[in-house]
């Protein structure tokens, strides 16, 4: 089967020579000054009575189109009302059909956190999540060298983000140390995008006790999501099942419910 991660990784690389040349690190960090504060996610998980890291969306590469014509002003305000602890936006293009526009256009709209989902392998991308708004971002343990997550993790704090790790499996809980903020467990696996729920409760026996929890992919029932609770998880990123539905934040609102009387 076709290695999809792999595949996304070399595009992205590609991707980021091309915005280098377009606009220098040194042009990102003159913008910095003007970036808007921060939230804390790891704080909103942890006293968040449903936990829900609601996605906005638009594709993905196993599912194809899921809302083509998604937009991040109408989509992302509804999930705050709903009642998300916090928000994780999609920026990868080619992929998942997003672009950092939609954190920009979504920041002043909301409250809550915000997430920078993308495949981060660049600390140029870091500087981008920054200036965007972004108060998180993403770090695939599978698309990275344990040093070079480590030293991502370490410039995302110097920027005053926090940061989401992500693994898949047992080998990668070496990623895990006093850097990360949250830990979340991806039930899909990015090689082949076979999804599996019951991978996070393997290893959430694994994790340190004092880690908030993030269980991704594959979240459709709310009884599921109280069940990761009961295991420990504070943190349910859920996308797809929302943004396949004609109102994104009434489903979530009706999820909420259901997980939280």
């Amino acid at each position: 089967m076709k290695d999809i991660l792999s595949e996304i990784i070399a595009n992205k690389r590609f991707e980021v020579d091309l915005q280098k040349q377009a606009i220098s690190i040194e042009q990102l960090q003159e913008g910095i000054s003007e970036s808007p504060t921060l939230r804390s996610m790891k704080q909103a998980l942890a006293s968040s009575a449903s936990g829900i890291i609601a996605e906005f969306k638009r594709r993905s590469p196993s599912k194809g189109w899921i809302q083509e014509e998604a937009c991040p002003e109408e989509i992302v305000p509804s999930y705050a009302a709903a009642g998300a602890s916090a928000l994780s936006i999609l920026t990868d293009e080619k992929f998942f059909g997003g672009s950092l526009k939609d954190i920009r256009a979504a920041r002043p709209l909301v409250e809550i956190p915000i997430l920078r989902k993308d495949f981060i392998i660049d600390e140029y991308q870091l500087y981008q999540a920054k200036i965007v708004g972004a108060d998180a971002v993403l770090l695939i343990a599978a698309a990275l060298e344990l040093e070079k997550c480590n030293e991502l993790a370490e410039k995302a704090h110097e920027l005053g983000m926090e940061v989401l790790l992500e693994i898949h499996s047992s080998e990668e809980l070496a990623y895990i140390n006093k850097g990360i903020d949250m830990v979340g467990i991806n039930n899909r696996n990015l090689g082949s995008f076979h999804t599996d729920v019951a991978n996070s409760f393997r290893l959430a026996e694994h994790l340190p006790e004092d880690i908030i929890r993030v269980s991704e992919s594959g979240l459709s029932q709310p009884e599921t999501v109280s069940q990761l609770r009961d295991a420990g998880f504070r943190g349910f990123l859920i996308g797809e099942t929302f943004m396949r539905t004609g109102q994104p934040g009434e489903t979530l609102k009706d999820f909420i419910d259901k997980i939280t009387t």
